[in-house]
């Protein structure tokens, strides 16, 4: 009887760390949900003003190295 309680307590400690493990990841990935949503805010701001202002040329966007 004691090693099948002992047995219980440790699956019970692993099922415990894999949780939190689990909660870990769950939190990393809603921070990057959010991040990925500010940044697609930021660009359809972006894509409605270049709709309502005038069109750019692409040449303007030519990288300082060229």
């Amino acid at each position: 009887m004691e090693s099948k309680i002992t047995e219980l307590e440790i699956k019970l400690s692993h099922c415990e760390d894999h949780i939190e493990e689990l909660n870990r990841t769950v939190f990393r990935q809603q921070q990057q949900l959010e991040l990925l949503q500010a940044q697609l805010r930021e660009l359809y701001q972006l894509a409605q003003a270049e709709s309502i202002g005038e069109r750019r040329n692409l040449r303007d966007d030519i990288p300082p190295h060229y």
